[in-house]
């Protein structure tokens, strides 16, 4: 079982001081059987008091505010899981069984939220795709790795073509992107055909850079199987989510799963900083990784990613809404 020790940093300075900050963060890795959370800290400048709920989809949410004047904000997120790998489904069940299971889920409304297909002007080219990749003589679960290979197959793995605001249909013109773009369009095909699919945001470690997405937060989708539960299918690289994979959020798509946003007072131009490390602490791993990655300042790590916005006027004493945040990380990779 791989335990995996994850340092992710967050820093913005601004160029001006910024006021009335009010952040919400989705940091906090998911305990459940599969993961084990042996050790979970955040570390944020200004030390303000985190409040921290449990949303709709049953993540926990921290809201914390800082409303002095300041120039820079620090969220550093350190993180020690141990992860269990996942069995693929079986069941005795038929084919025309089990998708009449999936006929009665689409009345039951815990479920709509995660079936309800985004709005898309092609939607009737998707429709006609799908209907070419259905195989109803296969299970719903085989019928989604079908799609996840197709999205692996079709589309480019590409960072820079797209961003935190594109939507389905430029997605499927371009037949490209990056884990996000890919999650997204898997969630589309899925809920076209009844399947209960969700948007996945964390970590993706491998073991030998084996995988598309590392150095950075990553995405992909679960799909709810009767009987069995949630099980995540990864279409960026065409694989099932299992010990290799280190679970934060969940959600309708990505903007439920964002893992910092705000708001705050002041000038908008400011730069974005973002590191993600991983270490491996299997013990094959650790002659190579030998330092302890928690030890290490914050400070000294180089940012993997940096981004600058810039406002057209100066916003003084206006509320702006902060969103080239952590986002932009996810999108990059």
């Amino acid at each position: 079982m791989p335990t995996y020790k994850i340092k992710h940093i967050t820093n913005y300075i601004y160029d001006a001081p910024v006021y009335d900050s009010i952040n919400q963060i989705l940091l906090y890795p998911v305990q459940d059987y599969f993961q084990k959370v042996i050790h979970h800290s955040l570390k944020i400048s200004h030390k303000p008091a985190v409040d921290v709920f449990t949303d709709k989809f049953g993540n926990l949410l921290g809201i914390f505010s800082i409303l002095s004047p300041h120039t820079q904000l620090s969220i550093a997120s350190h993180l020690e899981v141990e992860v269990l790998p996942v069995l693929e489904p079986v069941s005795s069940k038929s084919s025309p069984e089990l998708w009449q299971e999936y006929d009665v889920l689409a009345s039951n409304i815990f479920y709509r939220d995660f079936l309800t297909v985004e709005s898309n002007q092609n939607a009737e080219a998707i429709h006609r795709l799908v209907s070419e990749l259905q195989d109803i003589q296969l299970s719903p679960f085989e019928n989604a790795k079908l799609f996840s290979a197709y999205i692996y197959t079709h589309f480019d793995y590409r960072q820079g073509v797209t961003s935190i605001e594109t939507e389905i249909d430029e997605i499927w013109q371009l037949k490209a992107g990056v884990c996000q773009d890919f999650a997204h369009m898997l969630l589309v095909l899925l809920r076209m055909i009844k399947i209960p699919a969700r948007y996945v945001s964390g970590y993706i470690c491998p073991k030998h850079h084996e995988f598309r997405g590392e150095g950075a937060t990553h995405a992909w989708v679960e799909i709810y199987i009767p009987d069995y539960g949630w099980i995540g299918i990864d279409p960026t690289n065409n694989c099932i989510a299992s010990d290799k994979h280190v679970r934060i959020a969940v959600g309708r798509f990505f903007k439920d799963c964002t893992p910092v946003k705000g708001i705050f007072k002041g000038n908008l131009n400011h730069k974005l900083e973002v590191s993600v490390i991983v270490e491996n602490t299997e013990p094959e791993r650790k002659n190579k990784y030998n330092s302890n990655i928690f030890q290490e300042s914050d400070q000294h790590i180089a940012p993997s990613f940096v981004s600058h916005s810039y406002a057209d006027t100066a916003a003084d004493n206006l509320y702006q809404a902060h969103r080239l945040m952590q986002i932009q990380m996810q999108q990059q990779q």
